[in-house]
C-alpha cells in the first residue's frame, strides 16, 4: 500500500508538470504570432476622365495573406468611383492601381485584376473588381499600405483617380525579411497579378493573424496531444506498479 500511495503522488506529480508544460507552450506561440492591423478607409478619389473631372468616396480595404516568402495583397473598392456615358461591353473595361508602402519599407506596390465580367450600363458607377498582387519584403518592420493611385483604361481612353484626402493605411504588417534581406530602410519587392474571374481567384484574402491563428490550433492542438499520451503512460505505469 505504502509503495502504491508513493507511486500516485509521483503521477500527480508529474501530471501537473505535463499541465504547466502545455500552458506554457500555449503562451509562447501567442507572443510569436506576427501582427496585423486592417480597417477599412474611406478615400476620396479626385478622377481625370475623358469627359471632365469627377470625383468619389469608396470604402477601401487592403488585406494580405502570407504565402511563403511574401504575401499576396488585395485591395477592395466598397462603391464606385466613376462613370462611363457609354455602355462598357463585356471585357472593355480594365483595372489596376497602386498601394504605397510606408514605415519600414517605402515605396509602391502594383495590383491588378480582370477585365469586367459583366457589362457596365452608362452613367452607372463602376464597381472595381478586387485587385491583388505579391509583396516580398526585404526588410523586417512594420509595413503600412495605404490606396494609391487607380487608372481605369477603358475604350481606348485612360482614366485615373487619385486620393486627394491624404487616407490614412488600410492595412499594417509586421513583416520578417526575405532570404537575403535585413533591418530598416527601404527597397521592398512588390509586382502586381491578374487573378480569374471575379478578381479574387478561388479563395477569399485573409490578414496574417488569421493564418497564425490555424498555425496556433494545430501547434496548440499537437502540444495538448502530447500531454494526453504522458498522462496516458504514467496512468498505465501506475496501475503495472499497484499490480
Amino acid at each position: 500500500m505504502w509503495g502504491a500511495e508513493v507511486s500516485y503522488r509521483t503521477y500527480q506529480k508529474r501530471t501537473a508538470a505535463l499541465t504547466s508544460l502545455v500552458a506554457l507552450a500555449g503562451s509562447a506561440v501567442l507572443m510569436a504570432a506576427p501582427v496585423a492591423h486592417a480597417e477599412v478607409v474611406d478615400v476620396t478619389y479626385n478622377c481625370k476622365t475623358p469627359i471632365g473631372d469627377k470625383s468619389a468616396v469608396s470604402p477601401i480595404d487592403i488585406k494580405g495573406v502570407k504565402r511563403g516568402d511574401g504575401y499576396r495583397i488585395t485591395m477592395s473598392w466598397q462603391k464606385g468611383v466613376s462613370s462611363s456615358p457609354v455602355e462598357l461591353g463585356k471585357g472593355a473595361m480594365s483595372p489596376s492601381a497602386t498601394i504605397k508602402l510606408s514605415g519600414a519599407e517605402s515605396g509602391t506596390l502594383t495590383v491588378a485584376g480582370p477585365a469586367n465580367q459583366e457589362a457596365i450600363p452608362a452613367n452607372t458607377p463602376i464597381k472595381i473588381n478586387d485587385l491583388s498582387g505579391t509583396y516580398t519584403p526585404k526588410k523586417t518592420g512594420k509595413v503600412d499600405f495605404t490606396a494609391g493611385v487607380l487608372t481605369i483604361k477603358a475604350l481606348g481612353t485612360v482614366t485615373t483617380c487619385t486620393p486627394g484626402n491624404d487616407p490614412g493605411p488600410s492595412l499594417t504588417l509586421d513583416v520578417t525579411a526575405a532570404a537575403g534581406g535585413g533591418s530598416g530602410g527601404s527597397g521592398g519587392s512588390a509586382s502586381g497579378g491578374t487573378n480569374g474571374a471575379g478578381g479574387s481567384g478561388g479563395e477569399l484574402p485573409q490578414t496574417g493573424p488569421l493564418d497564425s491563428a490555424v498555425a496556433l490550433g494545430t501547434l496548440g492542438g499537437t502540444v495538448l496531444l502530447a500531454g494526453a499520451a504522458g498522462a496516458l503512460w504514467l496512468t498505465r505505469r501506475n496501475q503495472a506498479a499497484r499490480r
